[in-house]
């Protein structure tokens, strides 16, 4: 039986959290015045991590790296190609008997893992004499004070934080926080994809850098398939994805939806990058679930035109250091002119096909995860390269 309190009570959390994000916002800005800190410049941030003699840059495909992550369904394909560019990779992953979405996880698996993890980086760091350390973590999965160990080692560490709009702090566990806020300061650089969570490390004591996700050219790659679906979107259903998608079909416009929620169900990344080609149109979404107009940038904003796909998503300021709206992927305000543009570029095929041509060009040349870690490798002072071209 369907709970007729439900639409009041996902409300209500919408509110509750975007209250907590509003103090949590005020508290960082009053605390960046209060000590007279300052977001450090990319070229800073270089300067800021130059002070470390004893390391030797090496060259590109030279590097002994330690990646700890898990793979979700995603991190595989994005990270392990990209960085094995840069040399070997060992890859700590903690699911199978560690998963942390058990109930099992915080009563005593979280505790196992690391401890595990705290051994097995102290023999792999003197065997592998590592280079450097990636990792794609929270404070959900790691300890502070696991990371406090394996920074004793000396070897430089990043962590990558894709979600810091809404949960650099996140949940209370066990008196800490589920994000990035109590791990930061134990990283020697804190790559985020939120710009405006910046300010929050530099207040927790860790070094920043802005720095997006980005695409895998050998995944994400024009298929020589036929086009026709007029409209899609690959993504979680929630949010105002469902009344969007509702609203299109209202206005006569064949769209697809794939993923979890959707009737249509999750894709394959093969089948999900077959489908960018597939479409005319692929569908992007730029809101924070549960925060009104908040934003932030997507996997989807690169892997779409970099597989080739014309992309039409949700204007926010941070799209535009990325891609020239208008030229290289089209964005929109509100479902109106969503409804126009969508049925400007289906009467318009030539302009389409222009823009979804200067979109992948972009999208190959600047943003790939490569680039990325060649830009984060090269600030961290492990590997001699140059930063002529700069991306976003």
């Amino acid at each position: 039986m369907k709970d007729p309190l439900q639409p009041y009570r996902r409300r209500f959390r919408r509110w509750r959290n975007a209250q907590r994000l509003r103090k949590e916002r005020y508290y960082y800005q009053q605390k960046m015045h209060a000590l007279g800190l300052h977001v450090p410049a990319e070229d800073e941030v270089g300067h800021l991590l130059g002070g470390r003699p004893e390391l030797q840059a090496k060259d590109p495909g030279s590097l002994s790296i330690l990646a700890i992550y898990h793979h979700y369904n995603w991190e595989n394909e994005a990270f392990l190609p990209s960085l094995l560019q840069f040399g070997r990779v060992r890859h700590y992953d903690w699911g199978g008997e560690y998963d942390h979405q058990s109930k099992e996880w915080n009563r005593g698996l979280k505790k196992r893992m690391n401890d595990e993890l705290v051994v097995r980086v102290r023999e792999w760091v003197k065997s592998d004499q590592t280079d450097v350390i990636f990792c794609y973590l929270s404070g959900e999965i790691v300890y502070p004070e696991t990371l406090r160990q394996i920074a004793l080692h000396g070897v430089p560490m990043v962590n990558l934080a894709l979600n810091d709009k809404e949960a650099f702090v996140g949940k209370m566990r066990g008196g800490w926080a589920t994000g990035s806020r109590d791990i930061c300061r134990f990283f020697d650089l804190c790559w985020t994809s939120t710009e405006d969570a910046l300010g929050k490390y530099c207040v927790e004591g860790a070094l920043p850098l802005y720095l997006p996700e980005g695409g895998n050219p050998a995944v994400h790659k024009p298929r020589s398939v036929e086009m026709d679906i007029d409209v899609s979107f690959v993504g979680q259903c929630y949010g105002n994805r469902p009344e969007v998608i509702s609203k299109l079909h209202a206005a006569g416009i064949n769209v697809e939806a794939f993923g979890f929620g959707w009737p249509n169900g999750p894709l394959t990344t093969e089948e999900m990058v077959r489908l960018y080609s597939r479409s005319r149109i692929n569908l992007g979404f730029g809101g924070v679930d549960g925060l009104d107009a908040t934003y932030c940038l997507k996997g989807r904003d690169f892997e779409v035109p970099m597989s080739g796909g014309l992309y039409l998503t949700e204007y926010h300021p941070e799209l535009e250091r990325c891609y020239r709206s208008g030229e290289e992927i089209v964005t929109y305000r509100g479902i109106d002119e969503l409804v126009e543009k969508i049925k400007w570029l289906l009467d318009h095929p030539e302009e389409a096909a222009r823009i979804r041509q200067c979109g992948y060009q972009r999208a190959v040349q600047e943003h790939t995860w490569e680039m990325r870690f060649a830009k984060v490798f090269g600030l961290l002072g492990v590997m001699r390269t140059n930063f002529a071209k700069k991306t976003c």
